[in-house]
């Protein structure tokens, strides 16, 4: 008897802790909160600025860097490479979920340049971007379009992309 006792508690105190969630603002916004209009956004804009690589290998589709093991190949059709875009895309969406409304800019300027150069890991410093966000700062427009160098230059076609990318994707 005082184990169903002990267990009908147990599963109360459960349900309890459940549905009373801890404080604090709601949850940031996972890869399936983004709204539709503005994932499409994003993507027409990385289809636009990187452009089809074709036998630019390591690189396939719309920017798609080919991993260990990873057996797609150059000749892929479109409606392929489209989908696997939109997969690394979402991927990002998730690990970036951290930065709330920012997480479609953060993620689309990862596809780019790498997750790791945005954020941080090991030796890699965290960029003054991320610094900004996780203070709560959102004036990140100067951090954001700073990732417009190739090699230590200034790359004007990268430049309009980065601005292109923050009018579309940033949202006050």
């Amino acid at each position: 008897m005082r184990v169903i006792v002990a267990a009908i508690c147990l599963i109360l105190t459960c349900n309890c802790l459940a549905a009373h969630p801890r404080g604090g603002g709601g949850s940031p916004p996972t890869a399936t909160e983004i709204p539709d209009s503005l994932f499409e956004q994003a993507i027409a804009c990385i289809k636009r600025f990187e452009g089809w690589h074709g036998k630019h290998l390591p690189y396939v589709g719309w920017g798609h860097k080919l991993l260990p093991g990873e057996t797609f190949r150059p000749d892929m059709s479109k409606a392929q490479a489209d989908s696997l875009l939109r997969a690394d895309l979402r991927k990002l969406c998730r690990m970036c979920s951290r930065f709330g409304k920012d997480a479609l800019l953060v993620a689309t300027l990862s596809y780019n340049v790498g997750y790791y150069r945005v954020v941080g890991y090991g030796k890699i410093p965290k960029s003054r971007l991320i610094q900004k966000l996780e203070a709560g700062d959102r004036d990140i427009y100067n951090e954001y379009v700073s990732f417009r160098c190739y090699k230590g230059k200034v790359v004007p076609s990268i430049e309009r992309r980065r601005k292109v990318e923050y009018m579309l994707l940033f949202k006050k």
